[in-house]
């Protein structure tokens, strides 16, 4: 099944974003996330911690609803799913 990643603002700049890319049944969303942000070191760092977990500072949405990060890796991803990464919001 295809999957859309969209990376956005620093995370977009080192891993691009609408990235399509398939991932079987039994795919989670922590899982997805991570094969395709270890196409570049410094996006990968940018979003994981040395153990693999999401960063704190990381959102995560599936279809426009946030993903508790610490839940990512219990949530299978179905068919026409987009996932979304962001770092943390600033606004001023």
């Amino acid at each position: 099944m295809s999957i859309k990643i969209r990376f956005f603002a620093r995370f977009r700049e080192l891993l691009g974003t609408d990235i399509v890319v398939e991932a079987g049944a039994d795919t989670d969303i922590a899982s997805l996330v991570k094969r395709t942000a270890q196409k570049n070191k410094e996006g990968y760092d940018a979003i994981f911690d040395d153990r693999g977990k999401f960063r704190e500072f990381v959102i995560v949405m599936r279809n426009g609803k946030r993903v508790e990060t610490a839940d990512a890796n219990k949530i299978p991803v179905g068919g026409n799913d987009e996932i979304a990464v962001f770092p943390p919001v600033a606004g001023g």
